[in-house]
């Protein structure tokens, strides 16, 4: 009986383990980021995990963090070509190669261009506030 219950809880460890994405263990991201954070869905405020996205831009170039979602706005910093970040929700902004997403990071108080961040999983949206 002992024998047969080991067996079943061994078994649904890999099951459960399983079903965690690969992603989530990427050697690429230095430091993994975890942690909630808040998220504007009309009046209410709710708590979501970050998600991730990969940096990609032409030629290995570092890609402006921008103050708001847009070209126009200040650049405020940069991130190198193929890190991974933190992306807390997403907006609509100016088009960039067609695309008028961009993504709000965690960690700078900026945006940058969806079209050059490939997210690993779905982003939620954010309302853009101003500076």
């Amino acid at each position: 009986m002992n024998r047969r219950m080991m067996r079943s809880g061994v078994v649904a460890a890999f099951a459960a383990l399983a079903m965690v994405p690969a992603v989530a263990f990427a050697d690429s991201c230095p430091q993994p980021v975890s942690g909630w954070h808040s998220v504007y869905q009309g009046s209410a405020t709710i708590r979501a995990p970050h998600a991730h996205g990969r940096v990609v831009t032409p030629n290995g170039r570092v890609l402006n963090v921008r103050s708001g979602p847009g070209t126009a706005y200040r650049a405020v910093g940069t991130v190198r070509d193929g890190s991974v970040r933190a992306l807390v929700c997403k907006t609509n902004g100016s088009t960039v190669q067609g695309n008028e997403r961009w993504y709000k990071l965690s960690h700078h108080r900026g945006y940058v261009s969806a079209h050059y961040v490939h997210a690993y999983r779905a982003v939620p949206w954010c309302r853009f506030l101003g500076n």
